[in-house]
């Protein structure tokens, strides 16, 4: 058979077979009864093969057009299948959204953001990444991940950083450590302390090196890890201090179970939502920063987990029916 399949051709015949009616698939195929004709025809002449014959009005199928008329059956509904499939995914009823974000916002801030994305979008499979600010960052530009919540532990002329939150960073010892609770403590007096410290590539570990810098003093990094839990139990032992998230050390320090240093100047740690530049969003993403939108925009000065906490669980008790 010469030349390539023309599908025209095969869904007229395809058409005409299902119905045996050249009328009815003109009325499907939205053509002129005379165009499926000359389809059929000439799809008979590329096959070399007698499909169809006619006595009088009626359309029967040779032995034929039955064989081919079962593959392209099939052609046809997977076709179908993809149309439907296409619509599912741009009305989100189908769909994988690919988030990343520090550990820190993975526990104490994703899962009620993401349990508000499901109730909105029940049909969207989430896929949450954890990692360190650069790592989370690094893992936009292999596709990885779309949208990204992290710290800019480092710039990249591919990735897009829009301010979202502000996050307290606060100094934590034990109950037990001299410098507990009292007032006004100089950063100066820290740099002799040994450090739990978070992983290289922590945004928190960047503000830190940073502070330490600034005061030409380097840390006596007694540990660094990506654990939080475990360098809050480090720092409850008394094996030295830590600079974590005031979120992420909340509830300890409201039970007592670890203290504050105060220091004159508070530290704040910048955390954005990446996401690459001139890159278009998948439904699933574009929908997440519009869930997004309803407590935050990018004119909105930052504010830390709390905050936004606060107003995702105030819209949600605005939004339960009153029994």
């Amino acid at each position: 058979m010469p030349g390539m399949l023309n599908f025209n051709q095969l869904r007229s015949f395809y058409q005409v077979a299902k119905t045996l009616s050249f009328t009815a698939a003109a009325k499907e195929l939205f053509i002129t009864q005379p165009g499926v004709t000359t389809h059929v025809k000439a799809f008979e002449e590329f096959c070399d093969l007698k499909l169809l014959k006619k006595r009088g009005r009626k359309v029967f199928l040779t032995d034929e057009g039955k064989i081919l008329y079962e593959h392209a059956r099939k052609i046809f509904e997977t076709e179908k299948e993809i149309e439907n499939t296409l619509e599912d995914m741009r009305k989100l009823n189908i769909g994988v959204l690919r988030l990343a974000s520090t550990k820190t916002y993975a526990r104490y801030f994703m899962p009620l953001l993401i349990s508000n994305f499901h109730e909105a979008y029940p049909h969207i499979k989430i896929h949450l990444d954890e990692g360190s600010s650069r790592d989370m960052s690094r893992s936009l530009l292999d596709f990885r991940n779309e949208i990204a919540i992290v710290a800019m532990a480092e710039g990249h002329p591919h990735v897009q950083f829009i301010p979202f939150s502000r996050e307290q960073v606060v100094v934590i010892v034990s109950p037990e450590h001299p410098f507990a609770g009292r007032q006004g403590v100089r950063f100066a007096e820290l740099t002799a302390e040994p450090v739990i410290m978070k992983e290289d590539g922590s945004g928190t570990r960047k503000l830190v090196n940073e502070l330490f810098a600034a005061y030409e003093a380097t840390p006596d990094v007694l540990v660094e890890t990506s654990n939080t839990e475990f360098i809050k139990q480090l720092v409850r032992r008394g094996e030295g201090i830590a600079f974590l998230v005031k979120e992420a050390v909340a509830q300890e320090l409201e039970e007592g179970n670890l203290a504050l240093i105060h220091l004159r100047e508070p530290l704040f740690l910048d955390v954005s939502i990446a996401r690459l530049k001139g890159q278009p969003l998948s439904p699933a993403a574009k929908a997440f920063l519009d869930t997004l939108g309803a407590f935050w925009t990018e004119a909105t000065k930052p504010e830390g987990i709390g905050v936004l906490m606060a107003r995702i669980l105030a819209k949600k008790r605005r939004e339960k029916p009153s029994m």
